[in-house]
């Protein structure tokens, strides 16, 4: 199934239905008053997370979206029936947006959690509210108010406790599909993984944490290069990164600089993704090139305070202790959250 983050799409709630003009007609009643029902309230367009959705392509090609609407008022005073609310399921994690104010509706982030993105409008009143001691027999109602109409953007940002980030071809995928169930495309040319990746790492009978492979940046990324910052906004809710680098690829002066870079493209992204915590990791340590230069590498890190997690996707070398550090981290950080609250 193709992975769609993005959808704009046009709703329009169901507009009120016509109050009535009627007045009573029996038998040995002459001069019967008015009895017109009022009309009935119109649908709404309702936005639904769901848990069994993954993404926003069937919105992608369906944009318009319509409620019912309500039904027009009848004689004896009966009300029109209220139209049908429409909902459209969206994956949990789904932003809904104002698209031409940019404004955040709401931020769907639980299973079931729900906003309104379009209101109904209300039906009109029957000649029946009408009637007073002066106008005994109205022959007027009110029209239904217009249904709300907008077009909103959908923004789908994943939710997992743990990104790995990094240039195209350091192993990331590689790592994600030994440490999980998650089975995305490995290749030795970059920008394999086109879209991102989840995968539930199970650390014991009843503690796992679901970790996410982003799809590798640049440098420039900011700025449209390569996969452009398309993807960045899936680390937005993580607790947690995982730093993947790879001094065996071409191209590569140093971890340090690597790593440098790669901050910096997050940082012009979002100035608050800097401040998320990460644990900084060498891949490809089976690697002789990889060998060779690691020593120098790590001291480099340490220098500046910064443990170095070298490890091996293909031997796994290094793993346990990499998936450790994690585990400790994202224990830290619930129990800040937990005392914090």
């Amino acid at each position: 199934m193709r992975f769609v983050d993005e959808a704009k799409i046009f709703v329009k709630a169901g507009d009120g239905g016509k109050g009535c003009v009627s007045f009573r007609r029996e038998k040995f009643v002459p001069r019967g008053g008015p009895n017109g029902g009022d009309g009935g309230n119109g649908g709404d367009v309702i936005i639904r997370a769901s848990a069994n959705h993954r993404t926003l392509l069937d919105l992608k090609y369906n944009q318009h979206h319509k409620a019912q609407r309500g039904g027009h008022g009848e004689g004896s005073d009966r009300t029109g029936k209220k139209g049908e609310d429409l909902e459209v399921l969206v994956p949990v994690g789904t932003v809904v947006r104002d698209a031409e104010k940019s404004e955040i509706i709401d931020d769907l982030s639980e299973d079931g959690q729900y906003c309104i993105a379009a209101k109904g409008g209300m039906g009109g009143k029957g000649n029946a509210h009408f009637k007073s001691a002066t106008n005994r027999a109205p022959r007027y109602a009110q029209n239904g108010v217009p249904g709300e109409e907008r077009w909103i953007k959908l923004e789908l940002k994943l939710l997992a406790d743990v990104g790995i980030i990094g240039f195209p071809n350091v192993g990331k995928s590689t790592l994600i599909s030994r440490i999980s169930a998650a089975k995305p495309k490995i290749a030795d040319y970059p920008f394999t993984t086109l879209a991102p990746i989840l995968g539930v790492v199970e650390l014991n009978e009843h503690k796992s944490f679901v970790i996410a492979d982003i799809p590798g940046l640049i440098e420039g990324a900011h700025l449209g290069s390569g996969l452009g910052i398309q993807f960045l906004r899936h680390i937005e809710r993580t607790s947690l990164l995982v730093h993947i680098i790879d001094i065996s690829r071409q191209g590569c002066n140093s971890a340090l600089q690597d790593f440098e870079i790669i901050n910096s493209e997050l940082v012009s992204f979002s100035p608050a993704m800097i401040e998320k915590p990460q644990i900084v990791a060498i891949s490809k340590i089976d690697l002789t090139e990889t060998r060779k230069t690691l020593t120098q590498n790590v001291e480099e890190f340490e220098k500046k305070g910064i443990k170095i997690f070298p490890f091996s996707a293909a031997t796994g070398e290094g793993i346990r202790e990499l998936i450790s550090a994690v585990a400790i981290e994202l224990t830290k950080r619930e129990d800040t959250n937990s005392n914090g609250n």
